[in-house]
């Protein structure tokens, strides 16, 4: 029995040591940095930053010539003639020549620099997708981080009534025994301590819940257990709404990804109405002929110049350079309702910063009350000058107290959260 006993212990002791082991220590600074890091949604906003990048390298292609490398060999009976299809030379020369031919943009008149700008503007606005992209998972971690928290603290508070409430129970049940108290005091105090055993059910319910989407904020599949460090509360928001509006409209990404994004519109417009104009290529071709037919020489070369001028196509490039004017119109209506929705957003956000903030003195001065309130109802109860029902009443609002304090707190640091959010400062 007593090397079972051990056993137990040391499998105990083990058992204790992996979960203290599985318990991450986390600040809300280190959550922040790890989701940064871990989070898919930050690297599909990179990688399709890279991607626009590229684009903008395919246009400024078309800047650099074209070189391509050739191998031709052909063979015809004598006297052959290509006689059916459309023009062509129908000489067909015995040969096998290798060479090469390049051909160099000289001016398409501003078109490809439009498209290019369009482009880099685009790219330039997929960067602060990113940024808008990591915004918004720090907010997610933050929430989360809070939520923790206050399931964390609403947790110890049940913890704390059920201990509390058994204490009562155990003295009810003492004083039932000996005569003092009735059993429906008892009762009353058995259905109080139900309660409170239900309350501490759904708190741990809610702690193991909240762990799972601070996991999945900060981009870990698998849920975790988390010791988290209790930060400070904040400054209270400010008295004036409109310069908090005014930095939103300037810092925010989402609203200068709009922009950059009207401005690319705006460059491409710019670029189909170039369609009209001509473009000047030079063009050139050299190479060694070893084998030929009489008459050929040994190598050739030939330079040119080609220039293209669109005359008529059915209105294409004109219905196309309207297309593009409209949707550049249409860009910047969306940006100024963008701009209008931020607006009330951060309005919003403010005025629940504020309410939160005004509600922790509040809340304070409640637990205060309804804890003095407590005082005097236990003392009452036992001097058997009140009833159960008023000291289990009294128990039930200091606990609903201490809840609402505990939510008022990380209420306050979740609205702030949101306030800098919604005003470009989360980043």
């Amino acid at each position: 029995m007593r090397s079972i006993l051990v056993a137990i212990m040391i499998v105990g002791i083990a058992a204790a040591a992996a979960a203290a082991q599985d318990v991450q220590r986390l600040s809300l600074k280190d959550a922040e940095d790890e989701a940064v890091q871990n989070h898919p949604l930050i690297r599909a906003g990179q990688y399709a930053a890279l991607a626009a990048g590229e684009a903008v390298r395919q246009i400024k292609s078309a800047y650099f010539p074209t070189v391509f490398g050739s191998f031709t060999g052909a063979q015809a009976q004598d006297g052959t003639r290509i006689a059916a299809g459309g023009l062509n030379n129908p000489t067909i020369l015995d040969r096998f020549a290798y060479g090469f031919s390049a051909s160099q943009m000289l001016t398409d008149f501003g078109r490809t620099s439009n498209l290019a700008a369009s482009a880099a503007l685009r790219a330039d606005s997929q960067q602060q997708d990113v940024g808008e992209r990591r915004a918004s998972v720090l907010l997610q971690v933050d929430r989360a981080y809070f939520a923790s928290l206050r399931a964390q603290a609403v947790a110890r508070v049940a913890e704390q009534t059920v201990t509390a409430r058994q204490l009562v129970v155990d003295q009810v049940t003492a004083l039932t025994a000996s005569g003092l108290k009735s059993a429906l005091d008892l009762s009353f105090a058995r259905v109080n301590l139900s309660e409170a055993q239900l309350l501490l059910l759904q708190a741990r319910n809610d702690v193991e819940a909240s762990y799972a989407t601070l996991s999945a904020a900060l981009g870990v599949p698998r849920a975790g257990m988390y010791e988290l460090t209790d930060e400070g509360l904040p400054e209270p928001p400010p008295s004036d709404v409109e310069p908090l509006i005014a930095q939103a409209l300037g810092e925010r990404p989402d609203v200068a990804g709009e922009r950059l994004n009207q401005q690319s519109r705006q460059k491409f417009a710019e670029a189909e109405r170039a369609l009209w104009f001509p473009t000047v290529s030079l063009i050139g071709a050299a190479g060694l002929t070893p084998y030929h037919q009489s008459g050929l020489t040994n190598q050739y070369s030939a330079v040119g110049v080609n220039l293209t001028v669109p005359l008529t196509n059915g209105n294409l490039y004109a219905a196309r350079r309207a297309e593009a004017n409209f949707r550049a119109t249409a860009e910047q209506q969306s940006l100024q309702d963008l701009e209008n929705g931020v607006a009330r957003d951060v309005r919003v956000a403010w005025l629940e910063a504020q309410t939160a903030f005004q509600r922790l003195s509040l809340t304070d001065q409640l637990l205060a009350q309804a804890s003095d309130a407590l005082d005097l109802a236990e003392e009452r109860y036992n001097l058997g000058l009140s009833s159960i029902v008023e000291l289990t009443q009294a128990q039930l609002n200091q606990t609903r107290a201490q809840i609402e304090q505990a939510t008022a707190r990380y209420e306050y640091q979740s609205r702030n959260a949101s306030l800098r959010f919604q005003i470009g400062a989360l980043k």
